[in-house]
């Protein structure tokens, strides 16, 4: 069953994530037309995600369906607290909003603590395994944008040189390897993938507006 999670997690999502790359916000950082303010509230807003998301998987750290793939050292909430301060100061959290897209995933992942554990797998999945690759592209991007002014905040895409942000990656996909079978938790997880896909589709959206990056053609 795992090897069919792990398959079946890349091809259904698939759509909904080159949908995401596509978007007019992430658009305009990818060609390092983000200004810094638009920047801000992208960090802002993935640090209520990721605190969130953090603090649910440290409580369910031994439970069957997420021991096999928790990795502190994937952990972005303290990298992206260090970038937004070297960006907008110590006041970045009453300058900087929180979408409502954001608000909405924070209650949810909120509500999966609570209630169904084994799906916070689905949220790091979409999230980490994004950042250990299309992150690194992205860093390259930000540090050299001059919109950005961000080489001294480059924090949220450190994971060590690339053997090292190699061998988490093959951490995590062999931790979903060892995931004991359960069809109906599979297709639970797999749902609630491409509900955090969709999830960052509506935020993206959402701060294209508020940033100004709409006004970009999508690529």
């Amino acid at each position: 069953m795992t090897a069919a999670l792990a398959e079946r997690l890349k091809t259904e999502t698939r759509a909904l994530h080159r949908a995401a790359e596509r978007s007019a916000f992430m658009a305009a950082l990818l060609r390092g037309d983000m200004q810094r303010e638009g920047y801000g509230l992208l960090l802002s807003n993935l640090h209520a995600l990721y605190s969130a998301l953090e603090l649910a998987l440290g409580r369910h750290a031994s439970h069957v369906m997420i021991a096999p793939v928790f990795l502190p050292a994937l952990w972005r909430t303290q990298a992206l607290e260090l970038d937004l301060q070297a960006l907008h100061g110590s006041a970045w959290r009453g300058r900087l909003a929180l979408m409502p897209a954001t608000q909405a995933q924070v209650v949810r992942l909120q509500a999966l603590d609570a209630d169904a554990p084994e799906r916070l797998l689905s949220h790091a999945y979409v999230r980490f395994l994004g950042d250990l690759s299309g992150g690194q592209i992205l860093r390259r991007i930000v540090a050299g944008s001059a919109g950005l002014g961000a080489q001294d905040a480059l924090n949220f895409y450190d994971f060590g040189d690339a053997a090292a942000a190699r061998a988490l990656t093959l951490a995590f996909r062999t931790g979903i390897d060892r995931l004991p079978s359960n069809p109906a938790q599979e297709e639970a997880i797999v749902d609630e993938a491409k509900r955090a896909f969709e999830w960052h589709l509506q935020l993206f959206d959402e701060l294209a507006s508020a940033s100004g990056a709409g006004s970009y053609q999508t690529v």
